[in-house]
């Protein structure tokens, strides 16, 4: 018999439960780190394909429309590319609101320093609340490397008293006071095969989503470029 199933089975009813507990913390760990890792990979799947449609259309960079492209909408890229097109869209029609009349007749319209300065606050504004949505839940991870030991170590403690309870009764066989051994180190073993997997879905989601904030930024600083070499008015001295 598997010597988990048999720890289990010779518990009482505390023993079991903390048993149960550990289970389903390695469930809950499990479910985290699946989500989270087919979220990500379908996110950075989805953000490259719209990078390379953004590529493609970089020359009339606002007037690019990603209707034809629906799936696209979930990306981060989409996302921040639509902060980056409606800061900009209203940024040019404020200058072109104060505009001189001569220059609304050459329809010359340019964004200054500061426009820049603000469209770039308001991507990363936005990067900063999608790098949020992606490590939404990522505490539960930590949370259960630091509970599953602990719970662990409670069940040995509590299997050990146990143990020295049942040897103090001089009635009770060997197999009494084997159950509670049994107990106290399988819940520790249990607490620790809880905790590992979840110490490495933690750290590789966090690295999987320093990755990503890189990409971000590096498309953010893509736009930008552009932007401000089709639009960005040149001061000549």
């Amino acid at each position: 018999m598997n010597p988990f199933i048999e720890s289990f089975q010779s518990s009482d009813k505390f023993g079991k439960l903390i048993f149960l507990f550990l289970y389903g913390l390695s469930i809950i760990s499990w479910v985290v780190l699946i989500y989270k890792t087919i979220l990500i990979r379908k996110s950075k799947k989805l953000s490259f394909e719209f990078e390379e449609l953004v590529d493609k259309h970089k020359y009339q960079l606002l007037d690019f429309s990603y209707n034809n492209f629906e799936k696209h909408k979930s990306s981060p890229f989409t996302r921040i590319f639509n902060v980056l097109k409606e800061t900009s869209i209203e940024s040019l029609n404020k200058n072109q609101f104060f505009l001189k009349q001569e220059d609304k007749e050459n329809k010359s319209n340019f964004l200054s320093e500061s426009d820049v300065q603000l469209i770039e606050s308001q991507i990363n504004a936005k990067i900063s609340k999608e790098v949020h949505f992606f490590e939404k839940n990522l505490f539960i991870l930590s949370t259960i490397v630091t509970l599953a030991p602990f719970l662990g170590l409670l069940g040995t403690v509590w299997g050990i008293l146990i143990t020295f309870s049942n040897m103090s009764l001089q009635t009770l066989g060997n197999a009494n006071v084997l159950s509670g051994l049994s107990m106290a180190l399988g819940t520790t073993v249990v607490g620790l095969v809880v905790a590992i997997p979840a110490l490495v879905a933690h750290s590789f989601l966090k690295n999987h989503l320093r990755d990503y904030l890189k990409e971000m930024e590096s498309f953010s600083q893509k736009l930008l470029t552009i932007l401000e070499m089709q639009y960005r008015k040149v001061e000549i001295s």
